[in-house]
């Protein structure tokens, strides 16, 4: 993914999963990977927290400590 330099990655990387999660590539209960987006993307860990901190006050994710992040049922 090229990045807008004028925008923040984690916006950027949340409009992403975003789409993947509207389109069904990321279907209900998808687990997502703090881990693989940092590989994916190339980003700090603190990123990816961003990544999903937004995604989590969307409703689109649900985090469950100890187990991780999962694509929310609609």
């Amino acid at each position: 993914m090229k990045f807008d330099p004028t925008r923040p990655k984690w916006a950027q990387i949340a409009e992403e999963i975003r789409k993947r999660i509207e389109t069904g590539e990321y279907p209900p209960d998808h687990l997502i990977s703090e881990v693989r987006m940092e590989q994916e993307f190339d980003v700090a860990r603190g990123t990816v927290r961003k990544v999903t901190a937004a995604l989590r006050e969307e409703g689109l994710i649900i985090t469950t400590p100890g187990m991780g992040s999962f694509v929310a049922r609609r």
